[in-house]
């Protein structure tokens, strides 16, 4: 007489865990039917915070009506009956609970640390003695506001039409564009069509059309980075051994 093949129900469920103390804490879990109340409860104490011996468990069915309470800890889950969709309630017998009091939810619940200015001027190190340090080390690096003629000297030799050789990496090409950029920051900026496809951009930055140039041959740069002369388009086959 041939076997028959019995396959194994499904011995899982899926329930929807709240708590007591903390409203938002809301978590679909699996659990199998097998597991006992105990082991549950030592699996949600991990996600909640409720100790087990501080937690009670009580069951609704999806339309919201209560079934029962899980207070056997020895029963497996299946004793319950509960079907996907079913929701398990945590709650927190503790009083002095870590989940009590609403702070784990609204942090405007916590007491913050204050100190006076006096104390914290008292401080053998904080940060508005390093800034001050900072400051006095090098006065230029706190005033982040570039005047408008920022290196607009160093443009007095440049010009659209120069060749040109820009650092770093000796990239060479064309001057298209010497002036203002205000989309980029305060001072001068010079639009570079590079001979290679080594730039970033056509021209166009943020929006504003500075110059026209293939894709990727375009740059924008301070003068400073500039080097306007006798620099002719480089030979891809020059250093080729013969």
């Amino acid at each position: 007489m041939a076997s028959q093949l019995h396959l194994p129900a499904d011995d899982s469920v899926q329930l929807l865990v709240t708590h007591s103390n903390i409203k938002t804490f809301s978590a679909d879990i699996r659990f199998s039917l097998q597991t006992t109340v105990e082991a549950v409860k030592d699996k949600l104490w991990k996600k909640s915070g409720t100790p087990m011996e501080s937690m009670r468990l009580e069951l609704y069915d999806d339309t919201g009506s209560k079934v029962g309470d899980l207070n056997e800890d020895f029963r497996p889950l299946g004793f319950y009956s509960p079907h996907n969709g079913y929701r398990l309630h945590i709650i927190d017998l503790d009083p002095t609970s870590v989940t009590s009091g609403g702070w784990l939810e609204d942090t405007s619940l916590v007491e913050k640390y204050t100190i006076s200015d006096e104390a914290y001027n008292k401080l053998d190190s904080n940060f508005r003695k390093f800034k001050e340090k900072m400051i006095s080390q090098n006065p230029t690096a706190s005033s982040k506001k570039l005047p408008d003629n920022y290196m607009e000297d160093l443009c007095a030799n440049i010009k659209v039409g120069d060749r040109c050789e820009v650092e770093p990496g000796a990239k060479r090409g064309l001057v298209k564009f010497v002036g203002k950029a205000e989309a980029l920051g305060p001072g001068f900026w010079v639009g570079i069509q590079y001979d290679e496809p080594l730039g970033k951009h056509d021209g166009m930055v943020k929006g504003v059309r500075f110059f026209q140039c293939p894709p990727a041959h375009g740059g924008i740069v301070r003068p400073d980075k500039v080097k306007v002369g006798d620099f002719p388009e480089r030979d891809p086959f020059e250093e080729e051994e013969i």
